[in-house]
């Protein structure tokens, strides 16, 4: 496996891949064509050079990915709002308009991404504090309550993504994540990237953001084994502080996992692997096409495999 440095998302419809500054959405519109679009994005950790330090450049890598997520989203969902644009707004789009403006579409993404971290850190860090708390009468170890914490954080997890893959955009959500992770495993394993090629590819892959998430619950286990504190509110402000440093540590052992391919890291890769069963199905050959297109816009896979393979392709 050779790193190729792209990476990217499902959005709707579509498939967003990112290499460097460079990114592009495709999408398959309801004609059946395949639009393309492509942009540029500057990461924070380029724009302040201490943002993009080990165990601090987590928290803002996935600050990036959120803002460039809601942008692939946003170009993606156009093609289908056809029947929303015909609807006469409503008194709350109107009142941000007027407050907003011609910014009203910005404030709404940056509403939507806080209103989603809030979300986040109550469902998935806060209310597994409460719900193992229920057990602490029962239960005098301080290990064993973070273990149990853990646990449930995991199950909550899997039981939300379960909940929303019955529904049908989800389902075809999670066809284009996989085959997103099909097309960058086909180039990383010294593939041509055509779609036989990609549908024979895997659909895991370890730089995946549900082997992120993966990995910051198990981490999250290991810091409140050592973190006590006996208050409640002093419980979930731990819980809440300490997501930066997580999310840190976190983030520098997926990017240790997506650089190597040893039989240690593959080892410990596997969790995440597993998982990513839930959030990645297998795309039909439309989908790899968009995926393919993608790719294709950011990167001279080409070039990319004479380079790292050239017993095949010199």
């Amino acid at each position: 496996m050779k790193y190729s440095g792209i990476g990217g998302q499902a959005v709707i419809e579509g498939v967003m891949m990112k290499n460097g500054d460079e990114y592009a959405t495709a999408v398959r519109k309801p004609d059946g064509a395949i639009e393309v679009k492509k942009d540029s994005y500057v990461s924070m950790g380029e724009k302040v050079k201490f943002f993009s330090f080990p165990f601090i450049r987590g928290v803002f890598s996935f600050a990036d990915s959120m803002i460039l997520g809601m942008r692939a989203l946003t170009f993606s969902a156009s093609f289908f709002e056809d029947d929303e644009e015909n609807m006469e707004p409503s008194k709350f789009e109107k009142f941000l308009e007027k407050i907003f403006g011609e910014k009203m579409e910005k404030a709404l993404m940056s509403m939507v991404m806080v209103f989603s971290v809030v979300m986040a850190i109550c469902i998935f860090m806060v209310l597994p504090m409460f719900l193992a708390s229920i057990f602490q009468r029962f239960i005098s170890s301080h290990t064993v309550m973070a273990i149990l914490e853990g646990v449930i954080r995991i199950g909550i997890f899997i039981a939300y993504i379960k909940l929303v893959s019955r529904m049908e955009d989800i389902k075809r959500t999670f066809m284009y994540h996989g085959a997103e992770h099909k097309c960058i495993n086909c180039l990383e394993h010294g593939l041509e990237l055509t779609v036989e090629n990609v549908r024979n590819s895997s659909k895991e892959h370890k730089r995946c953001g549900t082997s992120f998430l993966l990995i910051v619950m198990i981490i999250s286990i290991l810091f409140f084994m050592v973190v006590q504190v006996d208050t409640v509110p002093l419980r979930v402000l731990s819980r809440v502080v300490l997501i930066p440093v997580i999310a840190g540590v976190s983030y520098e052992l997926l990017r240790l996992a997506g650089r190597s391919d040893s039989a240690l890291v593959n080892l410990l890769s596997r969790p995440g692997m597993w998982m990513q069963e839930l959030t990645t199905k297998e795309p039909d050959d439309s989908m790899i096409e968009v995926g393919i297109s993608s790719v294709e816009a950011v990167l001279d896979w080409r070039a990319f495999l004479a380079k790292n393979f050239p017993e095949k392709y010199s």
